[in-house]
């Protein structure tokens, strides 16, 4: 790079050109995120927060009935809530979002992202040890 200030004068007009489009960025980045929070605090909660290894053991010794109970019932509601869409329409908004939710469960096994056990059970002698000898 030479003293010339046509290069410099371009070399900032690209520099300018980087940071608008870098703006940009972050500003769609940002209204996708504030229009979807809720979506994305429901995936990270069941890819991180659940141990889907207990999970699908409890589905499939029969929890997976409430489950389906509950889906059929969310829908029916909505759809009474709503007006222009039918109980078919909502059970399959309802349908996909189970969907993705056992998808992040299917994901968790594929990468072993298993969260650390919390356990919330004092330890067995804690109970004891506040009385007075």
């Amino acid at each position: 790079m030479g003293d010339n200030p046509d290069t410099l004068a371009q070399l900032l007009n690209i520099l300018g050109s980087l940071a608008t489009a870098v703006g940009e960025l972050i500003l769609w980045l940002g209204r996708l995120v504030f229009t979807n929070w809720l979506l994305i605090v429901w995936i990270a909660w069941w890819l991180w927060g659940v141990n889907w290894n207990k999970t699908w053991q409890v589905l499939a010794r029969g929890a997976w009935v409430p489950v389906a109970l509950l889906m059929v019932v969310t829908a029916l509601v909505w759809s009474e809530m709503t007006q222009g869409a039918g109980f078919l329409w909502r059970f399959g908004e309802v349908c996909l979002v189970a969907a993705v939710t056992f998808f992040c469960g299917w994901l968790q096994g594929v990468f072993g992202w298993t969260p650390a056990e919390i356990d919330l059970e004092p330890p067995a002698g804690a109970a004891h040890d506040h009385a007075p000898h």
